[in-house]
């Protein structure tokens, strides 16, 4: 463990762990026995002691004289004990748990159970920081001592202050202390938060960033200090949440028709037989408490005010960057009816981010939604299912005024809330810092480190709306590329990384981001269908990221990249086509987020890498279908005749089974075969259109 080489043992050692085993197992039977039969004799406890001294990491004995000193203290209780014996019980407690600690000073159990007797309040707070003490000098970095120290000093109210002091004196005397710094970020967190003995946090993360420094320059190969310093630079860009986006984009005219009326032209255009029609709002980080109270919407139709908002999010924690809702509108209009709507984002307080900033500020939206009328006198057009061919002259350059207004959301300056001046002085210091430590050393944490502060610094830039700012896209590039032939053992962070600069490069610049859009037309369909497209094809991409510039895309190319998970789509909730063929997905599971997407018709996922591991951890990340948990949801009688083994493909039916595909690529995959194809089939009765074969 931790870079130590093994070697085999003598037969001697063999003997006297083979004799340790067994006199173990004894001792482990007994106090099983002692268990499970609520035996609390003298002799017993005795014998749990023996267990838990010679294994510290025996549970069950650390429980067993939990309930057996419950036990005794309770008939101590009953008989009408004095203090003293309730406390010489205790005290024999803590030399049991002391004997434990001597032999592994690394057990939870036996931290545990010393929390638990000091928190009946019988014994002295003062002698366990004498022993922590020696604990802490044999061992200065554990972390068990580091949060049982914690532990003691809330018991003892040691001010905070104090307690800092005592960090900073520890880190003085081994400045590669993890636990020392991570408890220093602990102590100051609590005092930023309270204020106490502070008067601002521009002077306390600017004495810490100082502090750290000393470290950092001594040694910058350690990881102890830099990981300090990370946390510096979370607190520094801390700040309230903030409206990014919408769809439709603010000052829009959005074309809905509830017929089957198709655009010819590049128009914010939708269809809704129901009337039905999405809202998404976006912000710079996951939040929750996006509700019909903290979002008003004002409409001239009166059914939006009892709004319901989901997180477009997988992962199913309630928090989300994107969150949606449906608009109602009537479809008993007799012309073309223009519907004015105002929403206003944050109107009262409830909006939180996952670090639990409260949303302070509200912003003001408002679009137009055109109202096409259902033409009764005319055939309805029925749908044919033309196949997308994804040919390249099919796609055409999207007209720049177009554009612009796709992208467009003007909030009013006195609305934003601009972080601190100080915020971008610190963050633009630490960077002048960094630079000149890898002039002299070529530290990989430090080049991670220096990609982070230009980020940071770059999104700091971006909300203060600083229109002649220069951001350092490329220097941050360059660094993530210098990583990834410095550490390949953490590639796949790196490649992450890299990918997440790289689209926000591509999508903060007008100019950059018009050169992936465009228009795509079929020409062989007869309705002419116009889509609006970005292709971001062959860039190497690991990892989606900025999408709140493209909450308008109907049609996206991720082909030919190194994507093995699609996270972050979700928000595109117009999406119609989507092309995922030669990338590095490994399961349907990497797909999950495909299921938020309602109007999704057609998809490429072909050759790719579904099948070709024998063992794919995420794929278990889903739970099967033929557990007590998700059994219900499996029509077994719907696929009774045919000879589908359906154990091979319940993660293919999570994914597919409320999708309603028309076109479907799924070849060069080595999961696929007809079986697959069958099941898909089954699934997906409107599916037109199977790896290039018409099949409806």
């Amino acid at each position: 463990m931790h870079g130590r080489p093994r070697k085999d043992p003598s037969q001697e050692e063999q003997e006297a762990s083979s004799l340790k085993a067994a006199k173990l197992r004894e001792l482990q039977s007994q106090v099983l026995h002692f268990h499970h039969n609520k035996i609390y004799t003298k002799e017993a406890v005795e014998i749990s002691a023996k267990l838990v001294e010679s294994n510290p990491e025996h549970y069950t004995g650390w429980n067993y004289r939990k309930l057996a000193v419950q036990d005794i203290l309770k008939q101590q209780s009953d008989g009408g004990a004095d203090p003293e014996s309730i406390q010489s019980i205790l005290d024999e407690e803590l030399r049991v748990v002391e004997n434990a600690l001597k032999r592994n000073f690394k057990s939870y159990g036996a931290w545990h159970h010393r929390k638990w007797i000091l928190s009946m309040g019988h014994s002295s707070t003062d002698r366990e920081l004498r022993l922590l003490g020696k604990f802490q000098r044999l061992d200065a970095r554990n972390f068990h001592a580091w949060n049982y120290r914690r532990f003691i000093a809330g018991l003892k109210k040691i001010p905070n202050q104090e307690e800092l002091q005592y960090t900073t004196d520890m880190i003085y005397d081994n400045f590669s202390n993890y636990s020392a710094w991570h408890n220093r970020s602990v102590l100051l967190s609590d005092l930023l938060e309270r204020k106490e003995g502070f008067f601002d946090k521009e002077n306390v993360l600017g004495e810490e960033y100082e502090f750290v420094r000393n470290a950092l320059f001594t040694d910058p190969d350690d990881q102890s200090g830099w990981f300090y310093h990370l946390w510096l630079l979370d607190q520094t860009l801390k700040q309230e949440p903030l409206f990014l986006s919408s769809w439709p984009p603010h000052g829009a005219n959005v074309n809905l028709s509830f017929d089957s009326h198709f655009s010819d032209q590049p128009t914010l255009h939708f269809r809704s037989k129901a009337g039905r029609f999405p809202l998404i709002i976006y912000f710079n980080e996951a939040v929750n408490g996006v509700s019909s109270s903290t979002v008003n919407i004002e409409c001239q139709y009166n059914a939006l005010t009892d709004s319901v908002w989901s997180p477009l999010s997988a992962n199913k924690s309630g928090y989300s960057q994107a969150w949606l809702t449906y608009l109602k509108f009537p479809d008993e209009v007799d012309a073309l009816d223009a519907c004015p709507v105002k929403v206003i984002v944050a109107e009262l307080p409830g909006i939180t981010s996952l670090s639990g900033m409260p949303c302070t500020k509200s912003w003001g939206i408002s679009f137009t939604v055109l109202l096409y009328s259902d033409n009764r006198g005319q055939s309805e057009v029925q749908a044919t299912h033309e196949r997308i061919s994804w040919k390249e002259e099919n796609f055409k350059s999207l007209e720049t005024g177009f554009f612009h207004s796709l992208c467009n959301l003007e909030i009013t300056k006195e609305n934003i809330p601009s972080p601190p001046k100080w915020s971008l002085e610190t963050i633009s210091n630490e960077i002048d810092h960094c630079q000149e430590l890898l002039f002299t050393t070529n530290c990989k944490i430090g080049k991670l480190t220096l990609a982070r502060l230009l980020m940071a610094r770059n999104t700091l830039m971006t909300y203060n709306r600083d229109d002649g700012a220069e951001f350092n896209f490329e220097e941050v590039l360059a660094l993530y590329n210098d990583l990834m032939k410095m550490d390949p053992s953490h590639i796949c962070y790196y490649e992450d990384e890299y990918s997440l600069v790289l689209l926000k490069q591509l999508t903060s610049n007008s100019e950059t981001l018009l050169k992936h859009c465009g228009e795509y037309k079929e020409p062989c369909s007869p309705h002419t269908i116009s889509y609006l497209s970005v292709r971001m094809n062959g860039l190497s991409l690991s990892r989606i990221g900025s999408m709140e510039q493209l909450l308008w895309v109907q049609i996206l190319d991720l082909s030919h990249n190194k994507l093995r998970s699609i996270e972050g789509l979700e928000s595109l909730q117009l999406l119609s086509c989507l092309k995922l063929n030669n990338n590095k997905f490994c399961s349907f599971t990497a797909l999950e987020p495909l299921k938020l997407l309602n109007l999704l018709e057609v998809l490429d996922i072909s050759n790719n890498e579904i099948g070709n591991h024998s063992i794919d951890t995420r794929r278990y990340l889903c739970s099967s279908p033929l557990t007590n948990t998700g059994g219900s949801e499996w029509q077994f009688s719907k696929l009774a005749n045919s000879d589908i083994q359906l154990s091979h493909y319940w993660d293919a039916y999570l994914l597919f089974k409320d999708m309603n595909l028309t076109q479907l690529e799924i070849t060069g995959n080595a999961v696929a075969d007809e079986r697959l194809h069958a099941l898909l089939l089954e699934l997906m009765p409107g599916l037109a259109w199977l790896d290039s074969e018409k099949r409806r």
